[in-house]
């Protein structure tokens, strides 16, 4: 079976900072604090070099810096 050359997995998708807001704290366990849209436009002005030109977000390239960077900024 042939791999389809265009096809994205699910996380890495480009989302909105909405898409990815919705899924990083659905998707979190209970006990991890969840984010505000507030906390990611400060993550993103602080992390500017870890965005494209269109600022998109993604799960595999953010979430696990956003995880490490929230307990400091809450």
């Amino acid at each position: 079976m042939k791999k389809d050359p265009n096809f994205i997995p699910l996380n890495e998708l480009p989302l909105t900072i909405h898409e990815f807001l919705k899924s990083y704290n659905d998707n979190m366990p209970r006990n991890h604090p969840q984010v505000s849209l507030t906390q990611l436009q400060k993550f993103k002005e602080q992390h500017t070099s870890m965005f494209k030109s269109d600022g998109a977000w993604s799960l595999d390239q953010h979430r696990k810096r956003l995880i490490e960077w929230l307990p400091q900024n809450i």
